[in-house]
């Protein structure tokens, strides 16, 4: 339990200093300041219940209107109370909710989180896009609602006590065993000791929901996310008649949500057969306590309906964890989930730099004593020695599970699993990965992606030059809403995409993986002597299987025998017709 506050109020802190966290401050004292209004308001209610049924016991007919005239004040000014103090809520809510979700993402992107962070089903750290989207929502929601509520509840406690002092001021006589006892304030006495059995059964029998509300979120998310797989690769599954396959993968994690599902429902069946009876009769208890009052005549009509009121009101109040312990258990579960999910991506942001970077002096790309495993630790390939100038023009070929995109994401200082040195260049450095990415957004943002689509006429310009040039493009490229189901890229059309967004870039250092993998030898012809011809001075590294014809003159890495402990075989080629034979 302890843990659990210190994480809310770390997670609070966030909210409360981030851009416009400390305006919700000032919000949610006017909404602790409506809250004592109500309170306020809740006192007249308990003095006109004696005043009305006063005027009933009596046959006042205009006593009895003149309170209901009261009554209707207080219930505006109640309502009026209310909604203001709601409206309030909401603003606090979307302002903390925005630092929270911001600070979320800075720390998912920073540092390539979302890349370091193992996020599959026997990860911790499990669908992080729920974490930042659903329980950054309701972490804010739950702590504004709760803590609000908390706060005015143990104001108005205090409150409560005082004014049912003052009207209990009459014991209550009992007669035992032919002795007569009297119990000053009884009313007090009671109500404590009411509401502590019912939460302590409360709690006794709704524990278990915590950890089922865990599961249940992670099992859904789980199924959003096997849904969502479908809609990414449709073409895919259609192709290879995958839908009974899929079917089964969805059914399956559809019978664990059910299986958690009537657990919980189980459970609160179980705390129902409490809380609900307690819900009913909250507002009757109090008045059979006090109704003893009433047959010893202490107290008339009026008093007796007064007395009902304080003691209800304080009930309720010393009631608010009885009736706040579904929202609690769901922002205890939506705490933890968050604080880990922290604490994963502050632990990115500490890891060892696995292989020591620096910048080159001399322009040139400098790989020294680079060696490269798997995340089991078994070596991949080991380089001692190799340097590209600026300009040059590399085909780096080996057989296929060598590690050729693991060598590049190396270089591009993502992949953990590796020892050795780089010597990095300055200039604009290009890392293009082997599976072409198609972002959210126009056709001129994907073109332009990662930067914004400054300039268009260029755009139109290299989508032609690369082959995009069919009226279902142009027409595409003119709208600037989001891609649509109705626009569909081959494999092919996203490489072309790629070398177009490539060209857009005008990166100095330009590193393909298997980027024309999809296209047959003319069109790869064509479009690696684009490159060349569009950028003559950039360096350009090709990871590619067959020999990359039309960049003119390059040099050939080997790497059939680098796993072996052998340095890579390296040879000068002349375009275009040089023949290769693997060593």
């Amino acid at each position: 339990m302890n843990r659990t506050l210190k994480r809310i109020f770390n997670l609070a802190s966030i909210c409360i200093k981030g851009p416009g966290g400390k305006v919700g401050i000032l919000y949610c004292c006017i909404i602790l300041g409506l809250n004592l209004l109500e309170i306020y308001l809740s006192m007249k209610m308990i003095m006109w219940n004696k005043d009305f049924y006063s005027a009933l016991e009596k046959y006042d007919a205009t006593g009895a209107l003149y309170q209901i005239g009261v009554f209707g004040i207080i219930t505006g000014i109640n309502a009026f109370q209310y909604l203001v103090a709601t409206y309030l809520r909401q603003l606090v809510q979307i302002r903390w909710r925005t630092v929270l979700t911001n600070t979320f993402l800075g720390r998912w992107f920073s540092n390539k989180a979302f890349w370091h962070l193992n996020t599959d089903e026997s990860s911790k750290l499990d669908n992080p896009d729920q974490r930042i989207s659903e329980d950054c929502r309701l972490f804010v929601d739950r702590l504004t609602g709760k803590a609000l509520d908390l706060i005015s509840a143990v104001i108005s406690l205090s409150t409560y006590v005082f004014i049912l002092w003052k009207l209990s001021a009459f014991p209550l006589e009992i007669t035992m065993f032919g002795e007569t006892y009297y119990i000053e304030h009884y009313l007090i006495i009671v109500a404590p000791i009411y509401v502590l059995i019912s939460s302590t059964l409360t709690h006794w029998m709704g524990s278990p929901l915590m950890r089922l509300n865990v599961i249940q979120q992670h099992r859904e998310a789980d199924m959003r996310f096997a849904l969502a797989r479908i809609r990414e690769f449709k073409e895919a599954v259609a192709l290879e008649n995958g839908e009974n396959a899929e079917r089964k993968i969805i059914d399956n994690r559809y019978i664990r949500i059910l299986d958690n599902w009537r657990q919980r429902i189980n459970r609160e069946f179980i705390l129902g057969l409490f809380t609900r009876p307690y819900y009913m009769t909250v507002l009757r208890i109090p008045t059979f306590l006090a109704f003893p009052a009433y047959l010893a005549g202490h107290v008339a009509l009026g008093g007796l309906m007064q007395l009902g009121s304080a003691f209800m009101r304080l009930v309720t109040t010393m009631s608010w964890f009885i009736f706040s312990y579904r929202e609690l258990a769901e922002l205890s579960a939506t705490t933890n989930r968050l604080a880990n999910f922290l604490q994963e991506m502050d632990a990115v942001a500490e890891m060892p730099q696995p292989v020591e970077k620096t910048e080159t002096k001399d322009g040139a790309f400098h790989v020294n004593d680079l060696t490269v495993k798997d995340p089991s630790g078994k070596e991949l390939l080991h380089i001692d020695d190799l340097t590209i100038q600026p300009g040059d023009t590399v085909w780096i070929d080996g057989p296929s599970g060598i590690g050729k995109s693991t060598l590049l994401k190396t270089l591009s200082g993502i992949w953990p699993y590796c020892s050795g040195r780089l010597a990095v260049p300055q200039g604009k450095i290009v890392f293009s990965p082997q599976k072409a990415y198609l972002p959210l957004g126009s056709l001129a943002e994907c073109v332009a992606y990662p930067e914004a689509p400054e300039d268009m006429e260029k755009i139109q310009n290299l989508l032609q030059l690369v082959g995009l040039n069919e009226a279902r493009h142009q027409e595409q490229l003119k709208k600037a809403t989001d891609i649509g189901d109705d626009y569909r890229l081959s494999g092919g059309e996203l490489q072309r995409l790629q070398i177009a967004r490539i060209l857009y870039a005008e990166p100095d250092w330009i590193f393909l993986d298997e980027g024309t993998s999809s296209l047959d030898i003319e069109a790869e012809e064509k479009l690696y002597n684009l490159i060349r011809t569009q950028l003559p001075q950039s360096s350009i590294i090709v990871i590619a299987h067959r020999e990359p014809k039309g960049l003119g003159t390059y040099r050939h890495i080997d790497l059939w025998n680098s796993r072996s402990g052998s340095q890579p075989k390296e040879k000068a080629l002349s375009e275009p017709d040089t023949a290769l034979v693997p060593a």
